[in-house]
């Protein structure tokens, strides 16, 4: 899958690129610094009011898990939109429609299988170094129009709901690491990865933590100055490595995927 992406409203206004320099000539450290809106005293009563009013305003959206009534997913939206209810139960209501109307409940390893057996994406066994679940993309593996869009949907969303169930107690984010190796043109696939992007935006807020963009080659990177000024804030979010700093920075012996490994 190659990495391009729609013109959208940007996703992570709270994180900011902060260049630190000592006075003498040495390593200039990049820090990435989430400001976050201070939470209100009561959020639990904020919680409340909107189960209040999505009852009262949106009752025919379905309930329990992932509905209108499931607090934890009320509070992150909330968290998302700066605990603005407006704003939160416009972003919430049309996630929750949208997870009835594409099935989200249904998917399953058997229902993705097809397209999962090309290998290009799925979500590594270990959590990597920093605790967080880790989703692997295989560029090289993605050939447009080899299958329906809607198939290929279908495994996105059912690999960042698996990332997402692995999450430990206390994480809250998800690494995603496209391996760029092998890339080449005829992969590219911008219809395709705007549906990524969106559906982390709109329904996964503040799911993604980092993006690993793996010895990406010569030809990606004239793709990346042109997707860059579309994808505005997501660009933070966004680091260019080798497979040695990967397997290096973000695993252990024995928890690097095996792509990684040595003489991979």
């Amino acid at each position: 899958m190659a990495l391009c992406m729609g013109v959208r409203p940007p996703l992570f206004r709270h994180f900011k690129t902060v260049s630190v320099q000592s006075k003498k000539p040495t390593n200039i450290f990049n820090l990435t610094i989430r400001s976050c809106a201070l939470p209100p005293e009561n959020t639990s009563k904020l919680v409340a009011e909107v189960k209040q009013k999505l009852s009262r305003e949106h009752n025919n959206l379905p309930v329990g898990k992932h509905g209108r009534d499931d607090e934890e997913m009320i509070l992150w939206f909330l968290k998302d939109r700066k605990y603005s209810i407006k704003d939160a139960i416009s972003k919430l209501t049309k996630a929750i429609r949208w997870r009835r109307e594409f099935g989200v409940s249904e998917l399953s390893e058997e229902s993705v299988r097809s397209v999962a057996e090309t290998g290009k994406a799925y979500v590594h066994d270990y959590l990597d170094a920093y605790g967080r679940p880790v989703l692997i993309v295989e560029a090289s593996k993605h050939i447009p129009g080899e299958y329906e869009q809607y198939e290929d949907e279908k495994l996105c969303v059912f690999v960042i709901e698996k990332a997402l169930s692995k999450l430990p107690a206390g994480k809250q984010e998800i690494l995603c690491i496209i391996d760029l190796r092998g890339f080449r043109t005829e992969h590219a696939d911008i219809k395709f990865l705007t549906f990524v992007f969106d559906a982390f935006y709109y329904y996964y807020p503040r799911r993604l933590s980092q993006v690993l963009f793996v010895d990406a080659p010569f030809i990606y990177r004239p793709v990346w100055e042109l997707i860059k000024p579309l994808v505005k804030s997501y660009a933070s979010l966004v680091r260019f490595c080798s497979a040695k700093t990967v397997k290096e920075e973000y695993f252990t012996v024995d928890t690097v995927p095996a792509s990684f490994r040595v003489g991979k």
